[in-house]
């Protein structure tokens, strides 16, 4: 894993340097940005998206040496300010963090979208991916994942999400399909929102990004069951995968992605690629990230855009397969 690392560091570091040299940097360094950069984030204050952002951002200011403003327009599973980012200028001033749950699940489920995932966007740089961790309150009777399958078996729950289409909807449908486990969900405007009742016990189960929660469950405010991913994590080192508590196959998380309108300028693409590869280098924001249990990525554009194709295809058969649709 650590060469595995090192390998991806210096990739990241050797494309930073080309593209910083690249004919034509120097130019598009003098034309932009000129002006602030509004990072828009498709989910209220407090969930993953909205920290990830605001850890990146700083940095981003300091490379590009223009302010890069996150600027929160929650509601709809993120669509709201996905769509303000398709239909920004494509002048690198409004960009997105783009996300797993906006860009390929909610596509996948709902075909009145202000916005066509695959066409309509410029992707820059994989930030990286998170697992997600299911939670319960500390009153909840289950202890363990095996115990909350019986008592989903057994009675009604409800499940909270930050919109129909995220990743935490998408993530409990899987798990009611795997298990026949019966739950209701009960879709929020943001995680912030579905954490709070969920911690005050008015909904049973969330299925949220490791980011979101990590602090409440270090502090005994919420109880952790599993987490999504294919091995154990090492910010929850003692909590067990799905796979581990007897679902075969399940495998799930929730990727971020730095991401602009369509035919946004080569120059203004390359640039941002290499401050985000950079940033993503810094001491203080690795950290930051890790400790959220951010699986960091970077790259080029070209290898972004190929990332997005692939989850767009990978979501949308999933959804047709499972019969997972909008509510």
């Amino acid at each position: 894993m650590n060469t595995k690392r090192q390998v991806v560091r210096a990739a990241m570091a050797a494309m930073a340097s080309a593209l910083l040299a690249a004919p034509g940097y120097v130019a598009a360094q003098e034309d932009w940005p000129s002006k602030p950069i509004t990072l828009l984030v498709g989910f209220a204050p407090g969930g993953g998206t909205d920290l990830i952002a605001r850890h990146i951002a700083p940095r981003l200011s300091e490379l590009l040496k223009q302010s890069v403003i996150v600027e929160n327009r929650a509601g709809a599973s993120g669509a709201i300010a996905t769509a303000a980012a398709a239909k920004a200028r494509p002048d690198g001033y409004t960009l997105i963090l783009g996300h797993v749950s906006s860009n390929a699940m909610l596509p996948a489920i709902n075909n009145k979208l202000a916005y066509a995932a695959d066409t309509d966007f410029t992707a820059i740089t994989l930030i990286g991916s998170v697992p997600q961790v299911v939670v319960v309150p500390p009153t909840s009777p289950a202890k363990t994942m095996p115990e909350f399958i019986q008592l989903a078996r057994s009675k009604s729950l409800n499940y909270a999400s930050s919109g129909t289409g995220t990743q935490q909807h998408f993530a409990a449908e899987l798990f009611q399909q795997a298990t026949g486990a019966n739950m209701v969900h009960v879709p929020y405007k943001g995680s912030g929102a579905a954490l709070t009742d969920l911690m005050a016990g008015q909904v049973d189960v969330n299925f949220d990004t490791v980011p979101t929660v990590l602090q409440q469950v270090r502090a005994g405010k919420l109880r952790a069951l599993a987490v999504t991913t294919r091995e154990r994590i090492a910010s929850l080192p003692d909590t067990p995968t799905l796979i581990e508590s007897g679902i075969a196959g399940y495998e799930i998380g929730a990727w971020y992605m730095l991401m602009g309108p369509r035919d946004l300028p080569k120059p203004i693409v390359d640039k941002l690629a290499a401050a985000t590869n950079a940033a993503l280098q810094t001491p203080d924001v690795r950290s930051k990230l890790v400790g959220l249990g951010t699986e960091i990525s970077g790259g080029t554009p070209a290898q972004a855009s190929a990332y997005l194709k692939s989850e767009i295809a990978r979501w949308s058969k999933l959804a047709a397969d499972k019969k997972i649709t909008a509510e």
